[in-house]
């Protein structure tokens, strides 16, 4: 006999540290059925459907990080307010003051929670000093919606649209649910216009948004998770445990876990808001089919990268002052791009690598680019090949400073790799882990799948019955339910 118990169910709407809502919980499912119920009846009007949206996505925060989602909306009075003061201003200065007011508060706050511990630790290190470390817990999604902050008072400072009159349009702008944790980052020009639009879902919208949301769990739980934690944690929790074969393919490893956990919350939030009306931007584009490092960054977490293009590498001069302030504005932006990552060496070194090739390689291109030569298509196809495995494989060797943890961890790695690699191993490994390194393969064989592909499954999904899609999800749900780890894996960005 069913029983319910109404203790549990009262419980379970309270957060919980130890299981945050994420979009591959049982407790979301519940959640985002609930809203679609509720949002087929309001989504024809404007207002209760920007608070109906607005409720729900504080909730979900509140689900997500308790109390901490208070700062979300302390950051939307602050910038909504500020963003209309910038507007009216009439001088320039007032308008500059206040802009750098927006940027103090924001980055004051990002700033506070994420880095103070790193100083202090710093200021420990090389000035002797004993000053105890707050242990801060940083708040789920502020460096995401921090950026989104910035670029809309920065966007109104410039002039490129106007802000909005209703304080609910700006949060519904923010606390979007399904891009509110891990990005992808929205720009308030591309959003905020869709806010009091009639909304009008296609049947196209409806294939799109389950194919990316089918997709997107699928890389998240049956690819990423399962190779996480059967594999790649017991590489990097002790390397020295394993040989250098072992240390490589573990690195191959994350390299596909990182990419198809991010890649994949991005294509759940892309599918989710194309099935309530909304369009996000694509925050992937299978980055590692580049052939350059250059390249990498137009397909990997873009709207990162071209938020640090327009913010921050633009400002800095871009490549309007000469060669050589481009090739330093780069090595700066990809520099402060490894630090918004994370208070840590390892991430500001991570980035610092990614800057160095990024201006090596544009230095290539000048130097290179230039020369037109009739070229056959086996050279052409050589030439893409070759850029391909060095940029793939430089790309992992960042990683390994990504994920080491330690700069001990990571010179521990790279030791097994050039010191102890141990070939001999790679048969008796691969017999043990022959589930994983399928996993792996099909991994990287979906990534490289051709983008017609992609478009057929779209199309396909767009012509099946309403029973056909029912039938796709749920086996998409049940693979996931197999495959599920008792413990929940948290996404690896959602420490940033």
């Amino acid at each position: 006999m069913f029983h319910f118990d109404l203790h549990k169910f009262l419980t379970s709407l309270v957060y919980n540290p130890k299981d945050p809502l994420l979009f591959n919980s049982g407790f979301f499912l519940c959640f985002f059925f609930a809203f679609l119920l509720f949002y087929q009846f309001v989504y024809k009007r404007k207002l209760t459907r920007v608070l109906l949206f607005t409720v729900f996505s504080l909730y979900f925060f509140y689900k997500a990080c308790g109390f901490y989602f208070l700062f979300i909306l302390l950051s939307a009075v602050v910038d909504f307010n500020l963003s209309n003061w910038i507007d009216r201003a009439s001088a320039p200065r007032k308008k500059k003051l206040l802009l750098a007011f927006s940027i103090i508060i924001n980055l004051g706050l990002l700033f506070y929670f994420k880095y103070t511990d790193f100083f202090i630790g710093m200021i420990n290190d090389w000035a002797g000093g004993n000053i105890q470390p707050l242990k801060l817990i940083l708040p789920i999604g502020i460096s995401f919606y921090t950026f989104e902050n910035l670029s809309y008072t920065i966007d109104v400072y410039r002039g490129h649209f106007k802000p909005v009159k209703s304080f609910w349009d700006y949060c519904f702008f923010l606390t979007f649910f399904p891009k509110l944790v891990m990005g992808p980052i929205v720009r308030a020009a591309d959003f905020i216009p869709q806010i009091r639009k009639d909304i009008q879902v296609s049947k196209e919208d409806i294939a799109v948004g389950l194919y990316l949301i089918v997709g997107g769990l699928f890389k998240k739980v049956v690819i990423s998770d399962y190779i996480y934690v059967n594999y790649v944690d017991y590489i990097f929790s002790d390397p020295t445990r394993h040989s250098g074969i072992e240390c490589l393919l573990g690195i191959y490893g994350y390299a596909l876990v990182i990419y198809c956990d991010f890649s994949g919350y991005s294509d759940m939030a892309i599918g989710m808001a194309r099935w309530m009306g909304f369009s996000v931007p694509v925050n992937f584009d299978s980055p590692y089919q580049s052939t350059s490092i250059t390249e990498f960054w137009r397909r990997w977490h873009i709207s990162l990268s071209s938020w640090l293009r327009d913010y921050l590498y633009i400002p800095l001069g871009g490549n309007r002052k000469g060669k050589i302030r481009q090739y330093v504005n780069l090595f700066i932006t990809m520099l402060l791009g490894g630090l918004w990552h994370g208070a840590s060496w390892n991430f500001i070194l991570w980035g610092g690598m990614h800057g160095t090739a990024l201006a090596i390689d544009k230095m290539r291109m000048e130097l290179f680019g230039r020369v037109k030569k009739v070229r056959s298509k086996v050279y052409l196809f050589l030439q893409k090949g070759i850029g391909l495995i060095i940029t793939f494989h430089f790309v992992c060797f960042c990683w390994i400073f990504f994920k080491a943890g330690s700069f001990e961890n990571a010179k521990v790695i790279l030791h097994q790799l050039f010191y102890n690699f141990n070939a001999n191993a790679f048969v008796p490994l691969v017999q043990n882990y022959q589930t994983v390194f399928g996993v792996m393969i099909l991994g990287f064989v979906i990534h490289f799948f051709p983008r017609s592909f992609e478009l057929r499954s779209q199309r396909f999904l767009a012509v099946l019955p309403v029973a056909g899609r029912i039938v796709v999800l749920m086996a998409i749900v049940w693979l996931v339910i197999q495959v599920k780890t008792s413990e929940q894996v948290l996404p690896i960005y959602l420490q940033f």
